[in-house]
């Protein structure tokens, strides 16, 4: 009598929990439905979930990763002197004060300011007196008289004295603190002066100081931290829904690809997974 042969046929069913066709490792023995698919049974089921929900957070979130990747690569392009314009600025080092009698008491009355600070502006040290409530008020350090505010005339020698091209001005323009300019994000009276390559030059009207300089890349860097914390409107706000949302769902799908590459990506081999005979 011949032996039968021991070497079974391979038979590929719907699995029950996925319903893809696996290879099937059992049948039930009553109505010869697979009962487990290998697949599944090494754990492929709960890979294949995390597979899908991998791909879909993928499209979800595939934009505000291309837009911070973008962006906080723009923003390491150039180093940060370069974007805040600190090549433009003559006088880096701080002039010393000649010597001579300071003014001992500058401001009488009540309303007393909460910090002075004295510093050579032009040629002549000048008292600056800041008070709780942000105004400043400026005097000269040995009579202690007020200084004028800073006029167009002063502004303009301001801007020649201290920065470099500033004699090559194209346009000056005043704002009042209750309308400061957009890229300045300070609510102080300023006078913005705009040079011939575009770099804008903000000097305060009250402390006669460079408060700030916009470059051309300033402004670039500045949009691309409005997208990178996607706050367009006041570009400083790093803590919202939005943000926290995707950055949230990004580290979801960074924890389930790495989850993912445990993943057993090896085909059941027919020999290796037969079914009862029929």
């Amino acid at each position: 009598m011949r032996k039968r042969s021991r070497k079974r046929r391979w038979r590929y069913a719907a699995c029950p929990s996925t319903s893809d066709r696996h290879p099937q490792i059992g049948v039930n023995r009553i109505d010869r439905k697979p009962f487990v698919c290998a697949t599944c049974a090494d754990g492929g089921f709960f890979m294949r979930v995390l597979a899908k929900l991998h791909i879909w957070l993928g499209w979800l979130i595939a934009v505000p990763l291309l837009i911070w990747t973008v962006s906080g690569l723009v923003m390491v392009a150039r180093p940060i002197k370069d974007v805040r314009g600190e090549d433009y600025r003559r006088n880096t080092q701080p002039r010393p004060i000649p010597a001579g009698w300071l003014a001992a008491q500058l401001i009488d009355g009540e309303d007393r300011p909460v910090e002075l600070r004295t510093r050579m502006q032009g040629n002549s040290p000048v008292t600056s007196a800041i008070y709780a409530d942000g105004k400043v008020e400026r005097y000269f350090a040995r009579s202690g008289q007020p200084v004028p505010e800073i006029d167009l005339a002063a502004a303009r020698t301001i801007a020649a004295m201290e920065i470099k091209g500033g004699d090559d001005i194209a346009s000056i323009t005043a704002f009042d603190a209750d309308h400061p300019p957009a890229d300045l994000r300070r609510a102080i009276p300023v006078w913005q002066v705009v040079l011939s390559d575009g770099t804008r030059v903000y000097i305060g009207r009250e402390s006669g100081e460079i408060e700030a300089i916009r470059t051309g890349w300033w402004r670039l860097h500045d949009l691309m931290w409005g997208l990178h914390i996607m706050d367009l409107e006041g570009r400083k706000n790093t803590h919202h829904p939005l943000l926290v949302g995707f950055a949230a769902l990004a580290l979801l799908m960074a924890v389930i690809g790495s989850v993912l590459l445990f993943r057993n990506r090896r085909k059941p081999a027919p020999d290796a997974v037969p079914t009862d005979p029929a």
